[in-house]
């Protein structure tokens, strides 16, 4: 597994785009990422976790701009964007209705996409070097608690995983609350 530092965050942009599976410090555990549009990486990443492709993920990104083609935005009232961009950049997920530019692998069986603008510089930084967004799920064999340190993220994947990008969690005791945007309802706690 290749190591990655906010110095050289562009070789873990790269490695993204290359069809990598990366590692890397979000708002509260280590996520798995790679680049949503490459099937590959997707299925390769599924396989790391042992998790359903039914489930789907949620992309992160560094702003407004590299979620929008995501979202179905002739079903979201002016006030409900207004709501949810208050909320932005931050530890805040929301589920949109998506628009056809989501892979349907990204999504599982869900009708929505989730999404989050971070507010995590590591993490901030890498979907910047990378140009867009880039999936995010929990660094963990399905079933296992999330990866919150370099050794758990060793003994869960190993030599198995492409990179990692060794800097700082954000601090938050546990992952992002989850909310559907046209309702308000919250999905995750």
């Amino acid at each position: 597994m290749r190591r990655f530092t906010l110095t050289d965050i562009e070789q873990a942009a790269s490695l993204l785009r290359e069809g990598g599976v990366l590692a890397y410090p979000t708002e509260a555990v280590f996520g798995l990422g790679c680049d949503p549009h490459d099937r590959t990486a997707f299925e390769r990443l599924f396989a790391l976790k042992g998790r359903p492709y039914s489930q789907g993920v949620l992309l992160i990104a560094a702003d407004f701009l590299q979620v929008a083609p995501y979202i179905d935005l002739t079903k979201i009232s002016a006030k409900v964007l207004e709501q949810v961009l208050a909320s932005w950049p931050g530890p805040n997920t929301w589920i949109f209705p998506r628009s056809a530019h989501v892979p349907e692998w990204v999504a599982g069986t869900h009708a929505g996409i989730a999404l989050r603008i971070t507010a995590h510089a590591p993490a901030a930084a890498l979907c910047k070097a990378f140009g867009g967004a880039v999936v995010s799920t929990s660094a963990n064999p399905h079933g296992e608690p999330p990866a919150r340190d370099l050794p758990t993220l060793e003994r869960y994947f190993g030599a198995r995983l492409d990179g990692v990008l060794d800097a700082e969690l954000g601090g938050l005791d546990r992952p992002t609350v989850i909310r559907d945007a046209l309702s308000g309802a919250i999905i995750r706690a």
